[in-house]
């Protein structure tokens, strides 16, 4: 190897040694002690106040979208009076916590950085005392003791750092990598994160005197409803997608050993509250409300928006925050109902084919007239699948747009069924609107010679009931209810 080379890889040698102790200089100068655990993390220079001010950016951006904070003023300040009690044991106790429950029948509970800590009241419903509701503020306020929020952030700007020192050496597209490792970091908590947040909050409950097995037996009623949620949506295998899970990759031998590590003691004659949580959350809204309209059975009824209608038999209605999606049990057939986003002031086969559908080729367009209302109809095919479109003018501005869908083979067969949900949309009246309402959450109080069948038999899921009241009590099928007991059941 000739002098020259050897002198060209000497320089680069120390050109790379300058740009690592470059790079280096920002990391050591931007760590700090995490008050929860004591370790050292990097935060990338994001201080407490900016976590803070971060915090306080983004409140009211998921309050809104989660559909806005649960409007019951008795059952907030009950839900703060656990969260403040939990923060004052908490290594944090001079930080000005905020606590909000979200108006979604979601099941989730997160914290934002600076001590803005959410439950939704899907995740209320589920909860079966404030043992268990204190588990799960605990752990989110060890996510904000720990700041993994800061972590995280300090994660992404070590890899974008990286990327720039890949680039110097490398090129542009090393630098590009870098960056897309630091967007990955964001995506949700390590599960070495998750550990600390169950051992913080593990250490939390303790310190007030809960019971901390609540914990790890709430997460086995996590599990039994996100399972039951995805079996009746006919996707098994995705059972993490329906809940908190999805996002808090916990097991129960994680949380168990997390309590064991926390350090806590243990509490004589700890509590768990069963009752009073029962009364706090007796008559809250279960499910959908208002504003997002009701499923009933195989029915779709709006009370804010004022229409309505219904799927073929066999099929299971989802109301999503776009769309309401019917399924069928086979998986062959589909239907989705929306809002076109724009209003449109031509025909409806107009809008159909140059607005809709402007980048397919409709057959068979044609106008039609649902319950006074104009619209307008077209097919498309291919891959296997039958497309059917169908727009409504609901008034001057507004378009509701259903496309149906069905494998080749079984669009013979639903035919009528499509067309009779077709003329099913209509407009409801003032009154029939206003008769539309909520189902609620309600305590009971078992009676001698009750069973689970016979006491979920007052709920209005139908063939559902068992499985529901099962879950939404933590319930086995071989679980024996006493007199005197109290269960949750949902009313109309």
């Amino acid at each position: 190897m000739s002098g020259f080379l050897m002198s060209g890889f000497s320089k680069l040698g120390r050109l790379r040694g300058l740009i690592a102790a470059l790079l280096l200089l920002p990391l050591l100068a931007a760590c700090a002690t995490a008050p929860g655990t004591g370790r050292t993390i990097f935060t990338g220079g994001l201080s407490e106040e900016g976590e803070a001010e971060m915090g306080r950016e983004q409140h009211p951006k998921v309050v809104a979208e989660y559909g806005g904070a649960y409007a019951d003023p008795e059952l907030n300040r009950y839900v703060t009076s656990v969260g403040d009690f939990l923060a004052k044991t908490s290594e944090r106790p001079d930080l000005d916590f905020t606590f909000t429950i979200l108006d979604t029948p979601i099941v989730n509970a997160f914290a934002l950085p600076g001590g803005y800590v959410y439950v939704t009241r899907g995740l209320l419903a589920l909860a079966n005392s404030e043992a268990e509701l204190a588990g799960v503020l605990g752990h989110e306020i060890g996510h904000v003791t720990a700041r993994h929020t800061a972590e995280r952030y300090g994660q992404t700007v070590a890899a974008n750092i990286a990327g720039v020192g890949l680039g110097v050496l490398l090129g542009g597209e090393a630098a590009q990598a870098g960056g897309a490792v630091g967007a990955l970091v964001l995506r949700s908590y390590s599960r070495d994160q998750e550990f600390e947040s169950d051992m913080l909050g593990g250490r939390y409950l303790a310190r007030a005197g809960y019971d901390t097995a609540g914990m790890a037996g709430f997460l086995t009623q996590l599990q039994a409803h996100s399972r039951l949620e995805a079996e009746l949506a006919g996707q098994p295998e995705k059972a993490d997608a329906f809940n908190i899970m999805q996002t808090h990759p916990r097991t129960a031998d994680r949380i168990e050993r997390a309590l064991a590590q926390s350090g806590a003691q243990p509490v004589d004659e700890p509590l768990v509250a069963r009752n009073l949580y029962f009364s706090k959350i007796d008559g809250m809204i279960y499910g959908d409300k208002a504003d997002e309209g009701y499923i009933r059975g195989r029915s779709f009824a709006h009370p804010k928006l004022k229409f309505a209608f219904e799927v073929p038999a066999g099929f299971r209605l989802y109301n999503q925050p776009q769309a309401v999606i019917a399924r069928d049990g086979e998986g062959k057939a589909a239907i989705q109902f929306d809002r076109a986003p724009k209003p449109y002031s031509g025909s409806m086969t107009d809008y159909l084919t140059r607005v809709w559908g402007a980048k397919v080729s409709l057959g068979g367009v044609e106008a039609l007239t649902i319950n006074g209302m104009p619209a307008a109809t077209g097919t498309l095919s291919g891959n296997g699948k039958d497309y059917r479109l169908l727009a409504v003018r609901y008034d001057s501005r507004v378009i509701y747009r259903f496309l149906f869908l069905s494998a080749s083979d079984r669009t013979a067969a639903l035919n009528r069924p499509f067309r009779e949900t077709t003329y099913s949309f209509r407009k409801l009246s003032d009154a029939e609107a206003a008769a539309l309402k909520p189902r609620r959450l309600r305590i009971y109080q078992v009676q001698s010679g009750d069973t689970a069948s016979r006491i979920a038999a007052r709920m209005p899921f139908g063939a559902e009931n068992l499985q529901r009241f099962l879950v939404l009590n933590g319930l086995s099928r071989d679980s024996a209810l006493r007199a005197g007991d109290k269960v949750k059941i949902v009313v109309e």
